[in-house]
C-alpha cells in the first residue's frame, strides 16, 4: 500500500498535495466541530455538518495553497495532531460560553427551580430550565457579535501558529497555559457577575420573610418562600434582560481578540 501511495505521489503530485492536505484540514476542522459553540449543536444534521466542513476545506485549502508532505513524515500521527489542535480551538470558544451558563445555574439553584430539569439535546444530558435559557441566549449572542467569524479566523490562523505537518506537538508553545487557566476560572467570576441582580433579589426576599417568620410565626414563610421567588427572578430578569444582554456582549467581544 505504502509503494502505490509513493508512485501516485510521483504520477500525479499536484493532486496528491490536494489530498493530503484537504485531509489535514478537514480532520482539524472536524475537531473545531466538535466542541466550538453552534457547530457542536446536536440540532444541526449530521450530513449538513459534513457538507460545511468538505466545503470549508476546500475553501481554505484554496487560502493556505499548502505544500506537499515532508518524506517521511508520519501521516496517521499528523491526522490525529491536526484532530486534536482543531478540538483545543473548539474547546477554548466553548469555555467562554459555560461562565455563562454557569450564571444561569446559578440563578436557576437560587429561584428555587433545582427540582424543574429538562433533556438538553445538544449535550444529551438533563440540564435546568435557566441553564438552557441562558445557553440559548449566549449562543444568539455570541452569533449576533460575529462569533462564528472569529472562529473560522481562529481556525486559519492555527495553520500559522502550528502547521499541518508539524509532529512536534508542544502544548506550552501552541497554547498559553496561564491564559487558559484564567479563562476557566473566571467562569465562576462571570456567572456571579450575570446572576448578582437575581442573587441579590432573592436574598433581600429571603430576609424579609426571615423578618415576618420572626413577627408572625403564624405565617408559612417556607410555603410563601417557593411562591415568591420564581415570580421575583423571573420579575427581574425580564427588567434587567436589555442590560443582561449588554453584558454578555461585551464580555464575549473582550474575547474576540483572542481568535
Amino acid at each position: 500500500m505504502d509503494e502505490i501511495l509513493k508512485q501516485f505521489a510521483i504520477l500525479f503530485p499536484e493532486i496528491n498535495t490536494a489530498l493530503g492536505s484537504g485531509i489535514m484540514v478537514f480532520l482539524r476542522f472536524a475537531g473545531l466541530m466538535r466542541f466550538a459553540p453552534v457547530f457542536s449543536r446536536s440540532e444541526i444534521p449530521v450530513m449538513t455538518r459534513l457538507s460545511l466542513a468538505i466545503i470549508c476545506t476546500i475553501i481554505i485549502c484554496g487560502i493556505l495553497k499548502p505544500a506537499p508532505a515532508p518524506d517521511g513524515t508520519p501521516i496517521f500521527l499528523c491526522m490525529v495532531l491536526n484532530f486534536v489542535f482543531g478540538a483545543l480551538v473548539g474547546y477554548v470558544a466553548n469555555c467562554i460560553l459555560a461562565a455563562i451558563l454557569a450564571g444561569g445555574d446559578m440563578i436557576n439553584t437560587q429561584m428555587g427551580l433545582s427540582s424543574a430539569m429538562i433533556m438538553d439535546p445538544s449535550s444529551k444530558t438533563q440540564v435546568s430550565i435557566m441553564a438552557n435559557y441562558f445557553s440559548t441566549l449566549a449562543l444568539l449572542v455570541f452569533i449576533y457579535s460575529g462569533g462564528v467569524y472569529w472562529l473560522l479566523n481562529a481556525f486559519i490562523k492555527s495553520f500559522e501558529l502550528y502547521p499541518m505537518y508539524v509532529i512536534d506537538f508542544h502544548f506550552e508553545k501552541i497554547i498559553n497555559v496561564q491564559f487558559l487557566s484564567e479563562l476557566t476560572g473566571n467562569i465562576l467570576f462571570m456567572g456571579l457577575h450575570i446572576a448578582s441582580p437575581v442573587l441579590l433579589a432573592t436574598l433581600a426576599q429571603d430576609i424579609i420573610l426571615g423578618i415576618i417568620s420572626k413577627t408572625a410565626p403564624q405565617v408559612n414563610v417556607f410555603s410563601l418562600s417557593f411562591l415568591f421567588k420564581p415570580v421575583l427572578g423571573a420579575f427581574i430578569l425580564v427588567v434587567i434582560l436589555p442590560m443582561l444582554i449588554n453584558v454578555i456582549t461585551d464580555y464575549l467581544m473582550s474575547y474576540a481578540n483572542v481568535f
